[in-house]
């Protein structure tokens, strides 16, 4: 199948899915065949993802990239999730190598110092265990919303991913942050304790803050940057490649 082909079958998959609940949306992508991983980072919207995915027994690989540096939090989370839903959460972490080459050159903090050295932080941290989660897969599942922040703002339900060679599902896109808390509140889902001390996006420990009244959602990511669109790499492409050369 051509890239042309895989564009036309994502777009064609977006147009199924905006018709769809969540659990619509999910039960579709699973049944269409080959490896479905959904990736979380146990923020709340990741939990809504991985309360249905449990609830209905969908057969779709559940990951994390657990870099070394999360909260304490959202290590115990990953274990409370498991117990609540019978599912197993794979762990991807850093390599060491790669972890003592960052400091060698940056320092182990050394991302505060330039967008570069943060960049190359989460390249280590994130995008290399990313790159193992999806080894084989066809479909990658995300938590991202287009509430999330400006640089989301038009997320689709469904894209083609060059950059990774697969389909991109984001079945939580249209959802606003209350339907989240609602869902979550309706279902009892476990959250990230977090999230109640002004923390809706929560990443690395020393790279996530709270955020102040009328701050966007992620305003508290990597809050020492100066660019409004500041990401890690794991959902722009621009920045994923720019990572992935160093």
């Amino acid at each position: 199948m051509t890239v042309i082909d895989r564009i036309a079958e994502a777009e064609a998959l977006n147009d199924k899915l905006a018709g769809l609940d969540l659990a619509g949306r999910l039960s579709l992508v699973a049944g269409l065949g080959g490896r479905v991983v959904f990736t979380t980072s146990l923020g709340i919207e990741d939990q809504v993802i991985s309360a249905e995915i449990g609830t209905h027994r969908l057969p779709i690989d559940i990951a994390t990239l657990e870099t070394g540096r999360l909260f304490a939090e959202t290590l115990s989370l990953i274990e409370e999730t498991e117990a609540q839903y019978d599912i197993h959460i794979q762990r991807f972490t850093p390599e060491k190598a790669d972890i003592d080459a960052y400091a060698a050159k940056y320092g182990l903090n050394g991302f505060y110092e330039s967008v570069e050295a943060r960049h190359a932080c989460c390249g280590v941290r994130k995008l290399k265990p990313l790159a193992r989660a999806l080894e084989g897969a066809t479909i990658w599942i995300t938590g991202l919303r287009r509430g999330q922040s400006a640089n989301r703002a038009e997320t689709p339900f469904a894209e083609y991913d060059a950059e990774r060679h697969l389909v991109k599902v984001n079945p939580l896109a249209d959802w606003d942050l209350e339907a989240i808390k609602a869902f979550v509140s309706d279902n009892g889902v476990p959250v990230n304790p977090l999230h109640a001390r002004g923390y809706p996006s929560i990443g690395c420990e020393p790279c996530t803050r709270a955020i102040k009244p009328g701050e966007p959602e992620r305003a508290g990511r990597w809050w020492w940057e100066q660019d409004e669109k500041r990401e890690c790499g794991l959902h722009v492409a621009e920045e994923a490649a720019v990572i992935a050369a160093q």
